[in-house]
C-alpha cells in the first residue's frame, strides 16, 4: 500500500491550495464561497417543484466542490502566479477555475430570475428574499435566497375561442392529449407546450402556413381569488391580434388554408446558391419516375430514382403533412451516398380550388469511394514483424446507396529457434473481409408499410483468415445475413442475426499436436479442433439517453439515464433436425458436417444500467447484468468463444481479465488456467460515483461484484458448478478508484480496482482485511465507461 502515499500526499496539497481560496480575488471585492435556496412550500401544496431546478436560474454559483469539500480547480487556478505573461500561469489557469467573485448585481438578477421562475409556474404572489453573511476578515460572502412561492393560480375553466370551424373540429377530437386540463397550475411551460402541440397537430393536416402566433391565451382572474379562467383562442390569419408578419399571404379571411402537394421534385448535383424553383443549370436531365421527378444537375445521374422513390413520405395529390416531412429526412438521411438534404416548398397558387406546394427535396452527395491503409511494426524479443492493412469503401454500388466494404489484412513476424519438430518457422496470417450493406429490409412478405416505418438495413458479410504457426495451420471463415433496424429516435435498436456461419478447419499440424496440449481439457481441445457453429440471433437495445442540448439551461441535463439490452441466440436446431430426419449416423455419439461436429446451444443475456445525474458534474451510476448458455443435443460443452468470462475493465474490477472463477475455482497460474476461465452462466454488479475534476479530467469511485459458473460439473474446473446453496457465497467484491479523461468525443478510462472478497479456494478469501499490493490489486485500460 506504499503506492498510495503519493497519492494521498497530491490530494492533501490540492487541500491546501483551496484553502488560499482569495489569492486571485480583488482587494476590496469578496469570494462567493457558499449559496443556498430555501424554499417553503404552503401546506397542501402538491405541486411538485425541485429546489435543486432553481439553482439553474441563478446567476452566480460558487466554484466546484470535489466531493462536496474540496475546490480543487480553483486550488490548481490559485497556484498561478500573477504575471500572467508566463506561459504556466496561463496554462494553470486553463486548467484551474477562476473565483467566482460576488457581484451584488448579479445578485439581484438571481433574485428577479427566481421571481420569474415562480410566476412561470403559476405563483404569482411569490416572493424571493436574500440573506448575505459577509466574512471581511476572510474576504468570503455566503447567500441565501428565502423563496416563498404563496399559493398557486389554478385553471378553474377551460374554454375555445376558433373562429375556423375546420380548424375548431380537428382541436375537438384531440383535446384528450391537450397539456392542459381544469385544476392545474397556470404553468406557462404547459401553455407553450400546447401551442406547439396544437402547431405541430395542424402543420400534420395540411396547414403549411400554421405557426405558433396564431395561438393566444386569455386568462381572467378576480380581484383575490386564485382561480383563472382560461380562454384558449385560435385567431384567424386576418386578426388584428397578430403582427403583420405572422398573417400569411396564402391564408383568406374566411380562416385559415390547407395546402395540397403538386409536384415532388428531387435536385441532385445544384450549384451552390442556385434556386432550383427559378430554373435549372444548362446540360441537367430531367427524368420522371412513379409520383416523383428527378433533376440531375451536370448529368450526373449518381443515385437511382427508385431508390429516391422509396424513401420519400411525400406524394402529389396528399395533404402537405409536417410529420411525412421529417420522415423523408430522416429516410433520405440512411443513404450514405447523401451528404445533405434541404426540403423547400414553394407555393405555387390555387389548382382547383386548393392551394398547392411544389417539394423541392435538394440533395448533396457524399464521395463515392474511399481507401485506407495501415502499416505497423512489432518487435518480439528480438523476433521483428509487421502488418499491413487495406480498406477499400464503395457508397454507391450500383447506383443505390449500397455500401460495400472491403478489408484485406496481412501480418508476418520471423521466428528464431529450432524448428525441427515444427511445420512453420514464423507467424503468418492473412485475412479478408467483405460486406455489403442496403439501405432496407432485403426480405419477401414484408409490407412497404412496414418498410416505410423502420429505419432498416440489411448487412451480409464474408470473412476469411488464414493462419502459419509453428505447430499448426488454421482456417477461420466466416458468413452471416443479418438486419438491423431502429425506432425513429434511435432510442430503440433491434439486430436480427438470421444466419451466422463460422467454420474452423485445421489442415494442418505437428504430430499429436493437440493431445499434447490438451491431453485431458476439452475446452482447450475445441478451441483448436475442427468445428462449426450456425446461429440465428436477436438482439434487443433501448434507452432514454437524449442528445445533449446545444443551449446552457435547466433542460441540458437530463436527470436520469437507463440503459437495456437483451440478446439471445440459438445454434445447431436446423441442422440437428436434417441429420436425425435423414438418418444420419453419429461419430463419437455426435452428427458431423462435411467431416465436422456442429454446435448446438442456446444463450441469453440481459444487461440494465441506470444512471442518476445529480448535477453536470457528479452522477451515480449502476449495473447488473446476467447470461446464461446451455449446450445440448449435438454438444457437451458451449464453445469457448460463446461461454463468458469474469474479471476486466468491464467485469469485477479487483481481477486481470479472465481471471476470476468459475464459482470457487482456485487458479493459480494466469498462462495455465486461462482457458479453464470460462463459464456458462455470469452475474454482474456495479455500483459507480463520478465525479468532474478539472479540465478533461474526472474522477470515479466503484464498487464491483460477481462471477461466473458452469452448468456441468466439468472435471478440469473444481468448484465451478453453479449449485443454488451456494453460489451467493462465490460473488466476489472489488472496490476501487479510477481516472478518466473525457475529449467529449471519446473517454480514456483508468482503473484501479481491489479485491476484497475472493472466492477462490486455497486464497486468502478476505483481501479487504487483509490486503497486499501485488497480489490483490489490478490496473485497467480502456475507452468508454463500463457502463
Amino acid at each position: 500500500m506504499k503506492r498510495l502515499i503519493p497519492l494521498a500526499v497530491i490530494c492533501a496539497m490540492m487541500l491546501l491550495w483551496s484553502c488560499s481560496s482569495t489569492r486571485h480575488v480583488p482587494q476590496g471585492q469578496y469570494l462567493l464561497d457558499k449559496v443556498d435556496i430555501d424554499l417553503v412550500m404552503q401546506p397542501g401544496d402538491t405541486t411538485v417543484i425541485q429546489r435543486s431546478e432553481l439553482f439553474n436560474y441563478l446567476r452566480q454559483q460558487p466554484n466546484h466542490k470535489v466531493l462536496g469539500f474540496a475546490r480543487m480547480q480553483l486550488g490548481i487556478y490559485n497556484m498561478s502566479g500573477y504575471d500572467s505573461t508566463r506561459w504556466y500561469n496561463r496554462w494553470l489557469r486553463r486548467l484551474g477555475e477562476a473565483p467566482v467573485v460576488y457581484n451584488p448585481d448579479q445578485t439581484a438578477a438571481s433574485v428577479h430570475q427566481l421571481r420569474q421562475a415562480m410566476l412561470n409556474k403559476g405563483y404569482l404572489g411569490a416572493t424571493v428574499g436574500i440573506d448575505s453573511i459577509v466574512d471581511r476578515d476572510k474576504r468570503k460572502v455566503q447567500l441565501r435566497y428565502h423563496v416563498l412561492p404563496g399559493n398557486p393560480h389554478r385553471i378553474s375553466s377551460l374554454t375555445y375561442d376558433v373562429s375556423d370551424a375546420a380548424v375548431d373540429s380537428i382541436l375537438s377530437s384531440d383535446r384528450n392529449f391537450s397539456a392542459l386540463s381544469v385544476g392545474d397550475n397556470l404553468d406557462l411551460s404547459a401553455l407553450d407546450a400546447e401551442r406547439s402541440r396544437i402547431t405541430a397537430l395542424l402543420r400534420d393536416r395540411g396547414y403549411y402556413a400554421f405557426s405558433k402566433e396564431y395561438v393566444t391565451f386569455i386568462a381572467d382572474t378576480a380581484e383575490n381569488s386564485l382561480d383563472v379562467d382560461l380562454t384558449l383562442v385560435v385567431n384567424s390569419p386576418d386578426s388584428s391580434a397578430l403582427l403583420p408578419s405572422a398573417s400569411s399571404t396564402a391564408a383568406t379571411s374566411h380562416g385559415h388554408s390547407t395546402y395540397i402537394i403538386n409536384r415532388v421534385i428531387f435536385v441532385t448535383g445544384l450549384p451552390q446558391g442556385a434556386n432550383p424553383a427559378s430554373g435549372m443549370p444548362a446540360g441537367a436531365d430531367t427524368i420522371s419516375y412513379k409520383d416523383i421527378t428527378v433533376i440531375y444537375g451536370g448529368g450526373d445521374r449518381y443515385i437511382n430514382p427508385s431508390v429516391l422513390q422509396e424513401k420519400c413520405f411525400l406524394e402529389p395529390d396528399m395533404p402537405y403533412s409536417s410529420a411525412m416531412v421529417d420522415r423523408t429526412y430522416e429516410a433520405l438521411a440512411q443513404l450514405g451516398i447523401i451528404r445533405s438534404i434541404n426540403i423547400d416548398f414553394v407555393p405555387v397558387g390555387r389548382i382547383d380550388g386548393n392551394e398547392m406546394l411544389d417539394a423541392y427535396i435538394i440533395l448533396g452527395r457524399n464521395k463515392k469511394q474511399g481507401v485506407t491503409a495501415e502499416l505497423e511494426g512489432t518487435n518480439s524479443e528480438g523476433d521483428l514483424g509487421f502488418g499491413v492493412g487495406l480498406s477499400y469503401q464503395h457508397r454507391n454500388l450500383a447506383h443505390r446507396s449500397n455500401l460495400l466494404t472491403t478489408k484485406l489484412r496481412i501480418n508476418y513476424e520471423s521466428l528464431s529457434g529450432n524448428f525441427s519438430d515444427l511445420i512453420n518457422d514464423r507467424y503468418t496470417e492473412y485475412a479478408a473481409e467483405a460486406s455489403l450493406t442496403f439501405p432496407k429490409f432485403m426480405m419477401p412478405f414484408i409490407s412497404r408499410d412496414f418498410k416505410l416505418r423502420s429505419k432498416a438495413s440489411t448487412e451480409v458479410a464474408l470473412s476469411f483468415n488464414y493462419q502459419e504457426r509453428p505447430e499448426y495451420t488454421r482456417v477461420i471463415a466466416g458468413a452471416a445475413w443479418k438486419y438491423r433496424w431502429n425506432s425513429r429516435d434511435n432510442r430503440i435498436r433491434r439486430t436480427w442475426d438470421l444466419i451466422d456461419i463460422n467454420y474452423v478447419y485445421l489442415p494442418e499440424s505437428t504430430i499429436d499436436f493437440i493431445n499434447q496440449i490438451a491431453p485431458d481439457n476439452p475446452l482447450l481441445r475445441y478451441s483448436y479442433e475442427d468445428h462449426f457453429i450456425m446461429r440465428m440471433g436477436y438482439t434487443y437495445h433501448r434507452t432514454n439517453r437524449r442528445i445533449a442540448a446545444a443551449q446552457v439551461g435547466r433542460y441540458r441535463l437530463q436527470p436520469s439515464v437507463y440503459t437495456l439490452r437483451a440478446s439471445a441466440e440459438v445454434a445447431g436446431n436446423l441442422l440437428y433436425a436434417i441429420s436425425s430426419l435423414s438418418g444420419q449416423k453419429r461419430h463419437d455419439g455426435v452428427y458431423q458436417l462435411f467431416g465436422i461436429q456442429y454446435s448446438q446451444y442456446a444463450k441469453a443475456e440481459i444487461d440494465y444500467s441506470y444512471t442518476r445525474n445529480f448535477t453536470q458534474r457528479q452522477a451515480l451510476a449502476f449495473h447488473t447484468g446476467f447470461g446464461i448458455g446451455v449446450p445440448y443435443g449435438n454438444s457437451r460443452v458451449l464453445p469457448f468463444e460463446k461461454r463468458f468470462y469474469a474479471g476486466g475493465a468491464n467485469g469485477v474490477r479487483g481481477w486481470g481479465v479472465r481471471t476470476l472463477g468459475p464459482g470457487s475455482f482456485d487458479s493459480r497460474n494466469s498462462v495455465s488456467d486461462f482457458i479453464n476461465q470460462c463459464g456458462d452462466i455470469r452475474l454482474d454488479l456495479s455500483l459507480e460515483y463520478r465525479a468532474k475534476l478539472f479540465w478533461v479530467i474526472e474522477s470515479a469511485l466503484f464498487i464491483d461484484a460477481g462471477n461466473i459458473w458452469t452448468i456441468h460439473n466439468y472435471e478440469n474446473q473444481p468448484g465451478g458448478m453453479f449449485k443454488f446453496d451456494k453460489f451467493w457465497k462465490q460473488i466476489a467484491l472489488a472496490y476501487g478508484i479510477g481516472i478518466r479523461l473525457d475529449f467529449s468525443y471519446f473517454l480514456l478510462r483508468f482503473d484501479l480496482g481491489v479485491k476484497a472478497y475472493n472466492p477462490a479456494d486455497g486464497q486468502e478469501r478476505w483481501p479487504l482485511v487483509h490486503p497486499r499490493w501485488k497480489r490483490d490489486t489490478a490496473f485497467h485500460f480502456a475507452v468508454g465507461y463500463p457502463f
